[in-house]
């Protein structure tokens, strides 16, 4: 039995069949509609979600199986001893998919399921958004081999990135990264990724000319949001706010930003328009991003399938 809690335990040429069952149950859902009939989906949330939700529990039902969601405030987790209360979930449904703040949390449940487990985002790692980006240049550019610039942070989605590129060997992802989250990778994480040639990690402190050479040289472009979701208009984080939105605004993608660039801009939203991303670019852009949000069902569907099926 294999969970994803990240890309470790998988191997590129797992992940290159996931991609092209995903492409598979794009093109041909009808193939698939009772591929999962009489089984069933646990879905937990400790963090806010639109896309992890939906797309989780819509691709369950286009498989033929069922779902059940539990918000984690409402369950027993916050209350029981948390070993037993996995085990517990695990003798009524065939696959679980989490959503949780800490990727301590997220290893617990990994060491403890006797039944699949998806890791749908913790702060150290975002595997399915990765899973959706990769089907999304697929589907533009034919291939995995593209030049591809993310700029933000160093944070859950980084850190699949880095983790899928230097894994799959195929293109090169440009790391731009003034800001550094708290994340569980360990110390040689970046490092090692750097070692296979597939991840190259740009100087935060070169000169804005310096950058603008590398955004008019790449296919892609990635933002994510600045500031962790929860604590956007959280009062008590308006200091911070203000603090990192300072530093970055250089940073946001906007016409001047990306003039004499033909990249597709990417972002895994939510967006904080304005911020990260203007509205120009935002627009101009917004099929593409919209096109990695639908992809997510796509992947995660082939990752439920994979998993469940134990192929």
């Amino acid at each position: 039995m294999k969970n994803m809690l990240n890309f470790k335990n998988f191997s590129a040429e797992e992940l290159q069949k996931i991609l092209d069952l995903a492409l598979d149950m794009k093109k041909n859902p009808e193939k698939y509609s009772h591929a999962l009939e009489g089984k069933k989906l646990y879905t937990l949330f400790e963090k806010t979600s639109t896309r992890t939700f939906l797309s989780f529990t819509t691709g369950m039902t286009e498989l033929g199986g069922t779902y059940y969601n539990q918000l984690w405030k409402d369950s027993n987790f916050v209350l029981g001893e948390p070993v037993s209360e996995i085990k517990y979930v695990c003798r009524n449904v065939d696959i679980i998919m989490a959503r949780l703040v800490k990727n301590e949390t997220v290893e617990l449940f990994g060491d403890n399921v006797t039944v699949p487990f998806i890791n749908g985002c913790d702060n150290s790692y975002h595997p399915c958004q990765i899973l959706a980006d990769a089907l999304t240049i697929i589907e533009k550019f034919g291939s995995l081999n593209v030049k591809f610039l993310y700029i933000g942070a160093k944070n859950n989605v980084f850190n699949s990135l880095v983790e899928f590129f230097s894994k799959m060997k195929q293109g090169t992802l440009y790391g731009l990264t003034p800001l550094v989250n708290d994340t569980a990778c360990g110390p040689d994480f970046y490092e090692e990724a750097k070692k296979t040639g597939y991840y190259v990690e740009l100087d935060p402190n070169m000169p804005m000319d310096e950058v603008k050479k590398y955004v008019k040289d790449m296919d892609i472009c990635y933002t994510d949001t600045w500031l962790d979701m929860e604590f956007f208009n959280d009062p008590a984080y308006q200091d911070k706010k203000k603090e990192l939105m300072d530093k970055m605004m250089p940073y946001q993608l906007n016409d001047e930003f990306l003039e004499g660039s033909h990249s597709l801009v990417f972002h895994d939203m939510p967006m904080h328009v304005g911020f990260e991303i203007s509205k120009d670019v935002e627009m101009k852009n917004l099929d593409h991003i919209l096109d990695q949000a639908e992809n997510r069902r796509h992947a995660e569907k082939a990752v439920m399938y994979t998993l469940i099926k134990g192929i």
